[in-house]
């Protein structure tokens, strides 16, 4: 007979109190830079360096939360799966660039209880506040319908992309490395994005209603995008980031052009404004809405509740 009344009764941690341990969903991952030179660049900030890799890091990360909430929820099978293996890609790269964020500067890692084991990268995605966070506002809201959902993603990653292949001569190898393998990833995402966008505008009355409906609401913060944070100045004139202000107009150019074959037109709608406050970037600022609150409150809660686990 069992040593427990039930088989659940080896999770509840009653024999050994304090002990997390039996939360381990994985405990032989690696470091995600282990060998690669993380030196950083002569003439580089590393705290710069640091606060923009959180910046990219949490816009991938929050994105990647975002549709993931789609699985098992798409309109079919083979999308449920695209959007899933999507946040993955995402997920991916939030990893790297919170693990790159960590070594170019320690500070930004929140301190854990004495002996937790939680890796840097983990520690910066589940025990962050809301206003310790540095992604867009743009990727806050809740998804919507898929037409809104992937207009996001179509201008979301249209931005993102033109930023990793210019990413991909940083002077930062680390970045140049994870921007690499990152353009052929978001170039699929941004072009299965513009396929549906295409395809529901051009599809029936319903779906085309749904797409005229959704892009003013997509469309409120696509300003913030191209916004000029001075960490993001300072990282661009350092030659390791990029002024997303530089990418405006072949972003543009690319949305026009998804448009045009959509039979759509850019939406003429008052770009949301600053939160209270001021700020330069808003998002970048670590100024959000409360969407983000309620998003971080469901995906940190496992984590909080037992810092002692290894995830």
């Amino acid at each position: 007979m069992s040593e427990h009344d039930s088989v659940y009764d080896g999770l509840s941690g009653h024999d050994a109190p304090g002990d997390d341990s039996q939360w381990a969903f994985g405990t032989d991952f690696e470091d995600p830079l282990a060998g690669v030179d993380t030196t950083i660049p002569d003439g580089v900030d590393p705290a710069v360096l640091a606060t923009y890799c959180l910046m990219l890091g949490d816009d991938a990360l929050v994105h990647s939360h975002r549709l993931s909430q789609w699985t098992s929820r798409a309109p079919d099978l083979e999308d449920d799966i695209a959007l899933a293996n999507i946040a993955l890609d995402l997920l991916g790269q939030a990893r790297l660039l919170l693990a790159r964020a960590a070594a170019a500067d320690p500070a930004v890692v929140p301190v854990l209880p004495e002996g937790s084991p939680v890796p840097p990268e983990d520690a910066l995605a589940f025990f962050r506040d809301t206003a310790d966070f540095r992604n867009l506002r743009f990727l806050e809201p809740e998804n919507g319908d898929f037409a809104e959902t992937t207009l996001r993603l179509l201008v979301g990653a249209a931005h993102r992309l033109a930023l990793l292949q210019r990413l991909a001569t940083s002077r930062d190898p680390v970045l140049s490395a994870i921007a690499v393998k990152g353009v052929k990833e978001v170039t699929y995402h941004r072009d299965y994005a513009g396929r549906w966008v295409v395809t529901l505008a051009q599809g029936t009355a319903e779906s085309r209603r749904r797409v005229v409906t959704a892009l003013p609401r997509v469309w409120r913060h696509h300003a913030e995008l191209f916004r000029s944070h001075p960490v993001e100045v300072a990282a661009a004139a350092s030659g390791v980031g990029v002024d997303p202000a530089t990418v405006e107009g072949e972003v543009g150019a690319v949305l026009d052009q998804v448009l045009a074959v959509a039979g759509l037109e850019r939406p003429d709608v008052p770009a949301a404004g600053p939160m209270p406050g001021g700020g330069h970037g808003m998002g970048r600022d670590g100024r959000h809405t409360e969407l983000l609150s309620r998003l971080l409150a469901e995906m940190q809660s496992v984590a909080r509740a037992h810092p002692r686990g290894l995830w």
